[in-house]
């Protein structure tokens, strides 16, 4: 089996992350932060050793500032609805998956202003034209690091610039970077960065982040919701103190473990070192792809421009079809569809039916992606 679906969810993951979790529920399966008790103890460490991980990996000026959520989605709406109230400006870009769109559109019925950049039919996005709409005023920016069917990657050094010389915070989904591109959020002026945890950082499903820069006043920041925290359990209102203002409710601790050791592997091979060899992969498996004829690509021009995710077409096949045969006669894992992010389809003109999407990842060999041209060559030819 060939997977090469990694922008979804990474596969497979580190031994080492297995064993974390393992081990967690063996030896430290208690209920992190809700009692004195030795596998109460156990659990919080666990759980306080990944946040450090995190702030560490993103350079996050305190791990208190690290709120774990079930995955990036999740951080997306915490940041959103959180801090956004009825006539607040927001800019956003015409290449955003649903994470960001659908609670966005959601505020506008109550009375968010909302306005959308178009990008370009290669899914760039202009920083002149980012900065056109990023009027005095405006409360919110919010830009994906990388698009997740075109693996483009956005300009953030320009959008943060932009963002604050408005008085704007500036939000990023992380979900196609976090463990592939090296991310700095003090360095890059990003103040809210959504991540999830069963993508590049190599952790498993239900786990991801906020992490929060320094300028974001976490007194305006809304939880979405309330209850207990281990902390103050003689009130009855939502504590203020970090992280327990935004993590009501047992943790998933064996989550939190496997996230941890997944960090931890990242950190070791190194950010660069992970993002170079799967770019290098994309680069082999796109350009294999462009020689064949009647297939399109949809990628950045060069290795650099994007990270390892990229898509295509092929004329008289639908994309289904070429999954299904992808699938059952090569066993080669793709994604088929809209990927949850139908503004990148209008905008690059895949839409209604979407693409076929691969994305090496750090255990794609290059075996694999000579393998996967031949099928599609055989495909498309048949």
């Amino acid at each position: 089996m060939i997977y090469l679906d990694n922008a979804s969810t990474s596969w497979p993951k580190p031994p080492e992350v297995m064993r974390a979790m393992v081990d967690f529920l063996e030896r430290a399966g208690g209920n992190p932060g809700r009692a004195g008790h030795a596998l109460s103890a156990a659990a919080g460490r666990i759980v306080s050793e990944t946040r450090e991980a995190i702030a560490e990996l993103f350079d996050v000026s305190e791990p208190v500032r690290v709120i774990f959520t079930q995955n990036a989605t999740y951080a997306m709406n915490l940041a959103i609805g959180g801090l956004l109230r009825p006539g607040d400006r927001v800019v956003t870009t015409g290449i955003e998956h649903n994470a960001a769109m659908r609670p966005l559109r959601a505020l506008e019925k109550k009375g968010l202003r909302l306005a959308v950049v178009p990008c370009g039919p290669d899914a760039r996005l202009d920083p002149a034209a980012l900065e056109r709409q990023v009027t005095p005023g405006t409360r919110l920016v919010v830009v994906n690091h990388a698009n997740n069917v075109t693996g483009t990657l956005l300009p953030l050094a320009e959008a943060a610039g932009i963002a604050h010389r408005a008085g704007a915070l500036l939000l990023v989904d992380a979900a196609q970077t976090a463990g592939a591109v090296p991310i700095d959020v003090q360095a890059m002026g990003i103040d809210l960065l959504a991540f999830t945890g069963h993508k590049g950082l190599l952790g498993p499903p239900g786990t991801g982040g906020l992490a929060m820069g320094d300028r974001v006043d976490v007194a305006f920041l809304e939880p979405l919701v309330r209850g207990g925290t281990g902390s103050r359990s003689e009130d009855e209102e939502q504590p203020e103190v970090l992280p327990d203002k935004f993590e009501s409710g047992t943790p998933n601790g064996v989550g939190l473990a496997g996230l941890g050791a997944g960090v931890r592997f990242v950190m070791a091979q190194g950010v660069v070192a992970i993002g170079d060899y799967e770019a290098h992969l994309a680069w082999e498996l796109a350009e294999g792809l462009r020689a064949i004829p009647g297939v399109r690509v949809y990628a950045p021009g060069a290795a650099e421009e994007g990270t390892a995710t990229l898509s295509f077409t092929a004329a008289s096949h639908r994309v289904s079809e070429i999954g299904r045969s992808l699938d059952q006669r090569f066993r080669i894992m793709a994604r088929v569809g809209l990927h949850c992010s139908p503004a990148t389809h209008r905008t690059i003109g895949t839409f209604p039916e979407g693409t076929v999407r691969f994305a090496p990842g750090f255990f794609t060999t290059i075996d694999d992606i000579r393998a996967t041209i031949k099928a599609v060559e055989e495909i498309v030819a048949s």
